[in-house]
């Protein structure tokens, strides 16, 4: 299947695997849905008996829908129906919910089949990410609607994938987008033994913020990968967005040592932190120094700190977006304890839906952001994975949420 993938068209991969379904397991039907950026719908992009091109898709909304259940709870569903058994199963990376694959299976088609369908779901994961370099066709699955050149930007600065599950931490982001895009950023990467994180807030909206952006984030980005530390992290991104002349920007810098579950961070004039223990939510406290760019009137170096970090903690980094204006309607730390069984790609989504839902029409004067990590400990060397993700760290089915 892997070889049919690698010959095909970098488009045409999802139909080889559907059509390797059909060829072996007597699949019809066969369907990729790919989870769009809001994470509230899903697009149908491929059929094994479509081979029609062009770029029409099917949208379906996922609150209350089964596909909504898969995502959820990463386990296969199935039901018999009058034409075979539907059985839909998670296309997942690593905790990264991608889509879910779809198909029709013969009436008596045993557990065996569906544990081999399910295998061949978490293959199509590393399918789609790999062609996904030389293709427009899963970005374009991704967005409900025409991105403005702000915003184009702006996706293009985020992780290519949202969701992180590694033995010692679960993680995701969320941005919800205002009008005029605030230029909102947030962003992760694991090294052998760190993990790092960051999230920035620029001044301005459109064009002028996208820009202010990218040259903050390919700063950070530029100074993590030369080995520079937290301080000189900031540092480096404060004296660029200064040389760049346009403005400045609030962020948080949070690094954890996988080994030890050391905890630091380096907060430029940014919202602190909450952090979920034994159900209660409070905000981290700690020392607020100046904003990025704002190098010449700097009075010390960025100052990096310990936080308290411990095992069964949840961490949320925000920006001022989920705070301010629509945002203080929202009591945040209430809402976080509510969703304290959620994994925090549910989690993430439904506090930043939260603050949307809070603004006139739905429409946001400001980007709201946030970061959801759950650390689980150092302690922990080894991620128990099913067909991508771990199913304990998973959600239960929305009708069984805590309201």
């Amino acid at each position: 299947m892997l070889t049919a993938a690698e010959t095909a068209a970098p488009a045409e991969a999802v139909d080889v695997v559907a059509e390797y379904l059909r060829r072996c397991f007597g699949a019809t039907e066969v369907s990729f849905l790919i989870v769009d950026l809001t994470g509230k719908s899903v697009a149908r992009l491929s059929t094994s008996d479509t081979a029609e091109g062009g770029r029409e898709a099917e949208r379906i909304p996922m609150p209350g829908s089964v596909y909504e259940e898969v995502i959820r709870t990463q386990r296969l569903y199935r039901e018999t129906t009058g034409r075979g058994q539907r059985v839909i199963v998670p296309v997942t990376n690593r905790g990264d919910a991608i889509g879910l694959l779809e198909l029709l299976l013969p009436a008596g088609a045993g557990d065996d089949v569906l544990d081999a369908v399910g295998e061949v779901g978490h293959v199509l994961a590393y399918v789609v990410i790999a062609n996904g370099h030389f293709t427009d066709l899963y970005i374009w699955g991704k967005r409900s609607r025409p991105p403005t050149l702000a915003a184009e930007i702006q996706y293009q600065l985020l992780p290519s994938s949202l969701s992180c599950e590694a033995a010692q931490f679960t993680l995701c982001g969320s941005l919800e987008p205002s009008e005029d895009l605030s230029g909102d950023t947030f962003d992760y990467t694991l090294d052998h033994d760190t993990l790092h994180l960051s999230v920035t807030d620029p001044m301005g909206h459109d064009i002028s913020a996208a820009l202010a952006a990218t040259v903050l984030v390919g700063a950070l980005r530029g100074a993590r990968r030369a080995g520079a530390g937290l301080a000189d992290q900031a540092h480096r991104a404060d004296q660029a967005l200064a040389d760049y002349g346009h403005g400045h920007a609030t962020g948080q810098l949070l690094r954890i040592n996988l080994h030890t579950g050391r905890a630091q961070l380096v907060n430029a004039g940014h919202p602190w932190p909450l952090r979920l223990r034994e159900g209660a939510a409070e905000e981290i406290t700690c020392e607020v120094d100046h904003p990025f760019g704002l190098a010449a009137l700097a009075s010390r170096p960025y100052r990096v700190q310990d936080i308290d970090l411990r095992p069964g903690d949840r961490l949320l980094m925000l920006t001022d977006g989920m705070l301010e204006r629509h945002g203080e309607q929202v009591d945040l730390p209430h809402l976080l304890e509510r969703t304290r069984n959620l994994h925090p790609r549910e989690t993430a989504l439904m506090l930043t839906s939260a603050v949307r839902d809070a603004a006139p029409g739905g429409r946001l004067e400001d980007d709201a952001t946030v970061i959801c990590l759950d650390w689980h400990g150092a302690q922990e060397t080894q991620r128990q994975v099913s067909s991508g993700a771990d199913v304990r760290q998973a959600s239960p089915a929305a009708r069984s949420d805590s309201r």
